[in-house]
């Protein structure tokens, strides 16, 4: 089925989900009665509703034994599910998970309190997260504010540091980036001086600045990132994924937000060329970035094409970080329609979303 309807309205429906939909020519993620989502066509990106905790499940839960470990497995498992498939279908799960963890959470006490009250922490950062992927804005800043408040509660300053960087992060991706220079502060005043989580708040005070205009202050942000990361030693959970070739594209992204749009794209092309294949969701991200880069330089052939292998993935996943790139790329590539592949790339884009009359 084509997934392009015509809705007559979006409608007064208290079953809504957050989807990308054509609004003034802009692709906005907007909350919509999912009743219209299931008759568009594009019915998988109505999968976000979180079945309610029934007391028979509460009372099962409370019979469980050492369920720790069981909910820090079912967390790793549902971040290996998220790479692959994306957030969308994630985390309804994980919400519902989030609810069991807080119920057995409540009737412990002592040292297995906080350690669940820790792990709750954690789920809740991934769910905020697992909702800014998705484009529900609300939920992710529920969410992140619940993990920072947790966090203080249990007196693990790593985790807060980290919590603070996340909310850096979402602030610059909402469109507040002066806020997200001083979110990045706080957290670097809070990290552990020559952690990895100091180079992660020097990160994302780096492309706050890039969002400003900043560009030298951007710059010097990311030599000073290198630099601590050579210092830095291991933190266990805290930025293992942190490597030079993770800061390279970070910086590549905040190269494309100051128009330097030749090494933007050179940066996203050779992330994409190591990205391991598990990593399905973020390759949608990276291939979105890199369109959107070599439209900058003007090759709209080579951007519409890799712009077109980004929207397959867009569909399967639901990302709002993929959709928000490719409405830049159609954008940018509005004027070029008649070159090669370029109307393709559009109307692909357009089968994907709502269209709201």
């Amino acid at each position: 089925m084509n997934a392009v309807v015509r809705a007559g309205s979006l409608g007064d429906d208290t079953d809504t989900v957050v989807v990308p939909a054509r609004i003034h020519g802009r692709i906005l993620f907007v909350p919509v009665p999912r009743r219209v989502v299931l008759a568009s066509g594009i019915a998988g990106l109505a999968a976000t509703a979180m079945p309610a905790a029934t007391p028979a499940a509460a009372t099962e839960l409370a019979d469980m034994g050492s369920p720790f470990e069981h909910f820090a497995q079912l967390r790793r498992v549902m971040i290996q599910t998220d790479n692959l498939i994306g957030s969308r279908h994630v985390l309804p799960a994980l919400q519902q998970h989030l609810v069991s963890l807080a119920t057995r959470r409540r009737s412990a006490r002592g040292t297995d309190a906080i350690e669940l009250l820790s792990l709750e922490t954690r789920y809740e950062e991934l769910a905020g997260w697992f909702a800014q992927d998705i484009g529900d804005e609300r939920t992710a800043h529920g969410h992140t504010a619940k993990a920072l408040d947790a966090s203080h509660i249990t007196g693990d300053t790593d985790l807060t540091a980290y919590i603070l960087g996340r909310k850096a992060q979402l602030a610059v991706d909402t469109g507040h980036p002066a806020d997200a220079l001083g979110l990045a502060a706080a957290a670097r005043r809070t990290a552990r001086p020559g952690s990895r989580l100091e180079v992660i708040a020097v990160l994302h005070e780096a492309h706050a600045r890039a969002v400003l205009g900043e560009g030298s202050e951007a710059h010097r942000a990311y030599d000073t990132a290198l630099a601590l990361l050579g210092r830095a030693g291991s933190d266990g959970v805290w930025g293992s994924w942190l490597d030079a070739a993770y800061i390279s594209t970070a910086r590549a992204r905040s190269l494309a937000a100051l128009g330097e749009y030749e090494q933007a794209a050179a940066g996203f092309d050779s992330a994409l060329a190591v990205l391991p294949s598990a990593y399905r969701r973020d390759r949608g991200v990276y291939l979105a970035r890199a369109a959107r880069a070599h439209a900058g330089t003007g090759n709209v052939t080579l951007a519409a094409r890799i712009g077109g292998q980004a929207v397959g993935i867009a569909a399967e996943t639901g990302s709002a970080r993929i959709f928000g790139q490719l409405d830049r790329l159609d954008q940018a590539l509005a004027p070029a329609t008649g070159e090669d592949g370029v109307a393709e790339f559009r109307a692909s884009l357009d089968r994907i979303v709502l269209h709201p009359a």
